[in-house]
C-alpha cells in the first residue's frame, strides 16, 4: 500500500505493557492458540461471549511491566494508525452523504491481555470490536502469527483486518449490530449463527467499501494488494479453519462465513464501493 505522508489517527490508546490481572492460563501450544485466535477473530456475535471463552483465568486490576516494542511492532503501530485515519476519512464522507455523522472508534493496542468494555480478553482472542466502549482492540503480534501460521501476509491483508473491525463499528452506529444481537439472544444457536455470518460478511463488505474509496481518494492500492486481502479472506473462512484444525467442517456451527463467501463479500465492496449496502 502507498501510505507515505498519510496522517495518523489520534483516536489511539496504547496499552502495551499494561497487564490485566494475573494467572493467565493458555494451553494447547502456540499453534493451537493461534488457530483459536484466528477462528475467534472478527467476532461479530456477542463480543463478551467470545472474549470470555478465550480469555483464560483473568483477575481484575491492572499491572504494569517493562515493555519495549520492537522496530517491527512500532512500524505496525504506525501503519495501524494510518489505516484507522483512512477509515475515518472515508466513513466520515460516506456518512455525510447519507445525512449522518460518523463518530470514529478508538484503536486500542495491547500486549498479552486487556480489559475492555466487553470484558477481559487475552491475545488469543484476536482483534475484536467492542460496541460497549466503541473501540477496536489489537495485539500487534496477531499479524506476525497470522503470517506464520496460515500464510496470510501483506500490508493490505493487515489493513483488511482493521477495516473489518471498523466495519463492525459502522454496523453499531447504524443500529445493525445491536439489532442483530437482540434477535440472536432470542434464537436457537443454529439460527443465531446464521445472523452472525450475515454480520461478518457485511463487515467484510464494508472493509471492501473502505478500500474502494480510500484508493479513490489517495491512490493507496498497489499491484498485488487486492490479491493479498482476498487470500487472507479465504484463509479465515469457517470451512478452511475448521478443516485445518480438525480435518472436517461443520456448516451448522459456522459463525463467520465460508472462504468463498468472505472473499466474495470483500470483492463486492472493493468493486462497487456502494454504501449503505
Amino acid at each position: 500500500m502507498r501510505l507515505n505522508g498519510r496522517r495518523q489517527s489520534s483516536n489511539f490508546d496504547d496499552r502495551r505493557g499494561r497487564r490485566v490481572g494475573s494467572g493467565l492460563k493458555i494451553g494447547g501450544g502456540i499453534g493451537a492458540v493461534v488457530i483459536a485466535c484466528i477462528i475467534a477473530w472478527i467476532s461479530g456475535g456477542n463480543p463478551l461471549d467470545v472474549l470470555m471463552q478465550n480469555a483464560g483465568q483473568l483477575t481484575s486490576g491492572n499491572q504494569y511491566s517493562s515493555y519495549t516494542p520492537t522496530q517491527e511492532e512500532e512500524e505496525l503501530a504506525t501503519f495501524s494508525k494510518q489505516i484507522l485515519a483512512g477509515t475515518e476519512d472515508v466513513w466520515t464522507e460516506l456518512f455525510a452523504e447519507q445525512g449522518l455523522k460518523y463518530e470514529p472508534p478508538t484503536l486500542v493496542l495491547y500486549s498479552g491481555a486487556v480489559q475492555s468494555g466487553c470484558g477481559n480478553a487475552s491475545s488469543q482472542t484476536g482483534p475484536f470490536y467492542c460496541s460497549a466502549d466503541e473501540s477496536v482492540y489489537i495485539d500487534l503480534s496477531f499479524f506476525t502469527e497470522m503470517k506464520r501460521t496460515i500464510g496470510a501476509d501483506g500490508d493490505f491483508a493487515y489493513a483488511y483486518v482493521i477495516a473489518h473491525e471498523v466495519g463492525h463499528h459502522v454496523q453499531h452506529l447504524l443500529g445493525t449490530l445491536d439489532d442483530a444481537h437482540s434477535r440472536m439472544a432470542r434464537m436457537s444457536e443454529s439460527d443465531a449463527n446464521k445472523i452472525s455470518v450475515a454480520l461478518e460478511l457485511q463487515a467484510d463488505y464494508y472493509a471492501g467499501v473502505w478500500a474502494h474509496h480510500d484508493n479513490r481518494r489517495f491512490g493507496s492500492l498497489e499491484e498485488g494488494d487486492i490479491e493479498e486481502a482476498i487470500d487472507a479472506a479465504q484463509k479465515i473462512g469457517d470451512d478452511y479453519l475448521q478443516k485445518r484444525a480438525q480435518g472436517y467442517s461443520v456448516p451448522d456451527s459456522f459463525t463467520h462465513g465460508t472462504s468463498a463467501q468472505r472473499s466474495s463479500a470483500l470483492r463486492k465492496g472493493l468493486s462497487t464501493g456502494k454504501f449503505p449496502q
